[in-house]
């Protein structure tokens, strides 16, 4: 048991102060250590630069203790980096480093060291601040789970080794661990975590429970539906993992500058050290010899907060998406996202909820004199024993209706085509078309029916009388406030695909302000007028059946709904709205454009200080210890700047 905790803590990749091998003091000593050395070190620095002026031994000696702190983690990091023959920014200020302390500028090398120590330990606290709410669902994930065994035995079990079909016990103030279905007991769980829902939902026998919930009172046993690996928890961890390795284009130029940067700047450096004595008739060493001058250059172009400028604000923008119950792979997405002037919607299942309302029962022709209201009891009385879409609609419709229920005998399933059975001495047929024609010997034809037809159908025969049930996909709520949000406020094309009837289309794209709408595609279809429109320009696509993920993969952006939506859709997207909530579509560009107007910010922060201090450092304008201020200044600033993203 020891070495699978060991082996699974290392493999996890958090910080080592939450180690469960190390003890209480130590760990707590281990928190934000890189931040607490930095502060000692400057503490000490503190005490050499005061008594610099009246003993300078005492100076020197604080000074050591200085270099002790915050210098040690810079050379065994660079030497580190020195042996994968990386030469970066870190290598570039440790040499500058212990270069002022070779020409006798002691106390401005350790000001360089304990400055570029703390923002070292602030850009890191900045990162883990922004990945916090995506690190958070690693610790949801329970590692033991309660199993209830033959004859109602409890043991604990490793999660990873509990397979299909198991019952586990989750008690109240528990962490559900795998996906599965309740089939005994009634709770409120909270979702929070997972969609970013605080409103408890209730759960009972029957309903399917997600991995991540919390079990908030009473006690649930469920029956495990997927193994962890394939619970919703694991695929959310696994699509931050993707989304954090994915990076936006900028980023990816500034990783490869930064070593080619270093190398320059270092070269630079030993060239005006050598050659300016000549050029200026400078001496080497002292506060003008060309060493110093050349050294202030090496401190005041080194682009620290250039390099940072955008991971710590793509990580502080996906943190707060997370909160929000919006999972992004990578911070490529908002660029991409923030450039579309158009937005492809799904009809079934993306504006509408995918659930059938009722709408009205009508009898046919030559039923006219049927009891319409016997009917509508008759067809709640036999769809209640289904479970189905339709069968639903109708059952909702007799409650609310509040229709007393009549007895049903010899009730028969016949799957795919309807029901029947003998209602109070009266046999009943209810189901599809094809279904009641041949129940009522063909007084059902489709062609008389097909004209009217809205959004689906069922029909009743009850002795010689027909019935037809019309229904109605009910749409989203406030999806027409959305979709005139995107319209008006931020200028999109909005276009509506689905493989319904052009009708039931017509009628959704009216409803809610849709002017751009094609129907009855098959999914090649939907391909090729996605292929078409991103053609003209950028677009993102929203959808969540199987038929949508090509078109999602496709598209520059893809949506898919986590909660409603396919596995195939969810793995084509490039963002998950885990709630299905399509209101957040406005705040989400908003974030995009604002994510990218901030990294705009911290480049041209970073490239100002870098332009305004390289020259008058060669000139001698600047001393070093101003050139280290303003080069760790931005740094602080630009880290900062990134974490105004955090806000929802």
């Amino acid at each position: 048991m020891t070495s699978y905790i060991f082996d699974e803590f290392f493999s996890s990749g958090k910080e080592e102060s939450i180690s469960p091998f190390l003890e209480k003091n130590s760990r707590k000593w281990a928190h934000h250590l890189a931040l607490k050395s930095s502060l000692i070190a400057a503490f000490f620095l503190l005490l050499s630069f005061i008594f610099s002026f009246f003993h300078l031994s005492l100076s020197y000696f604080f000074l050591i203790f200085v270099y002790f702190f915050s210098g040690t983690p810079a050379v065994l990091n660079t030497i580190e980096d020195l042996k994968n023959l990386d030469v970066n920014i870190d290598v570039l200020m440790t040499l500058a480093a212990f270069l002022s302390f070779l020409i006798g500028s002691q106390l401005e090398g350790g000001l360089l060291l304990v400055l570029f120590a703390f923002s070292g330990a602030m850009e890191e606290m900045v990162s883990k601040k922004a990945k916090g709410a995506l690190n958070r669902l690693s610790e949801l994930s329970p590692h033991m789970a309660t199993v209830i065994g033959e004859g109602g035995v409890l043991f604990q079990k490793s999660v990873r080794d509990i397979s299909v079909k198991t019952h586990i016990l989750i008690k109240a103030g528990e962490i559900v661990p795998l996906d599965g279905i309740v089939i005994e007991g009634h709770s409120f769980v909270n979702l929070i975590h997972l969609t970013g829902e605080s409103v408890p939902v209730s759960k009972k026998a029957g309903n399917e429970i997600q991995a991540g919930s919390r079990n908030l009172d009473g006690t649930l046993t469920i029956k495990v539906l997927k193994k962890r690996s394939e619970s919703t928890l694991s695929k959310m961890i696994q699509l931050i993992e993707e989304a954090q390795e994915m990076k936006p284009k900028v980023q990816r130029f500034l990783d490869r500058f930064g070593r080619f940067y270093a190398l320059t700047i270092i070269s630079l450096f030993g060239l005006f050290a050598l050659f300016l004595p000549f050029l200026f008739s400078l001496p080497f060493f002292g506060m003008h010899g060309s060493i110093y001058r050349a050294l202030t250059f090496l401190i005041a172009a080194s682009p620290c907060a250039l390099i940072i400028a955008t991971p710590t604000a793509y990580l502080s923008a996906m943190s707060s998406c997370a909160r929000k119950g919006i999972l992004l792979k990578g911070g490529i997405t908002l660029d991409a996202f923030a450039r579309c002037k158009t937005v492809v919607f799904d009809k079934t299942g993306t504006l509408t909820t995918g659930k059938l309302k009722c709408e009205k029962i009508l009898p046919l022709k030559g039923s006219e004199g049927g009891d319409l209201s016997r009917a509508i009891q008759i067809a709640f009385s036999l769809e209640r024993h289904a479970k189905h879409p339709i069968a639903e609609a109708i059952t909702s419709y007799g409650e609310e209706k509040k229709l007393p229920l009549l007895k049903v005998k010899n009730l028969k399933v016949i799957p795919g085509f309807g029901l029947e059975g003998l209602v109070e001495n009266e046999m009943a047929y209810i189901g599809n078309a094809h279904f009641i024609e041949k129940k009522s010997k063909n007084r059902l034809h489709l062609t008389e029916i097909t004209k009217e037809e809205e959004e689906a159908l069922s029909f009743l025969l009850v002795q010689n009388h027909l019935f037809a049930f019309y229904f109605k996909d009910k749409l989203r709520p406030n999806i027409g406030s959305t979709i005139k949000n995107l319209q008006k406020i931020h200028q999109l094309k909005i276009v509506m695909l689905t493989g319904d009837h052009k009708l039931s289309a017509s009628k959704v794209a009216k409803a809610i302000g849709i002017k751009h709408f094609f129907s009855q595609l098959l999914p090649e279809e939907k391909l090729k007028i996605i292929s078409s429109l991103s053609k003209e320009e950028d677009l993102a696509m929203i959808g969540d059946g199987m038929n949508d993920a090509p078109s999602l993969a496709r598209a520059t952006v893809g949506i898919s709904m986590g909660k409603i939506g396919s596995t195939s859709a969810i793995d084509a997207s490039d963002i998950v709205f885990l709630q299905d909530d399509l209101t957040l579509l406005s705040w989400l560009l908003t974030k995009a454009k604002k994510t990218i107007r901030i990294v705009h910010q911290n480049l041209f922060l970073a490239l100002s200080i870098i332009c305004l201090a390289v020259i008058p450092a060669l000139l001698g304008w600047i001393p070093l210890w101003l050139a280290v201020l303003l080069h760790e200044g931005g740094t602080v600033l630009v880290g900062l700047n990134s974490l105004r993203l955090l806000k929802k």
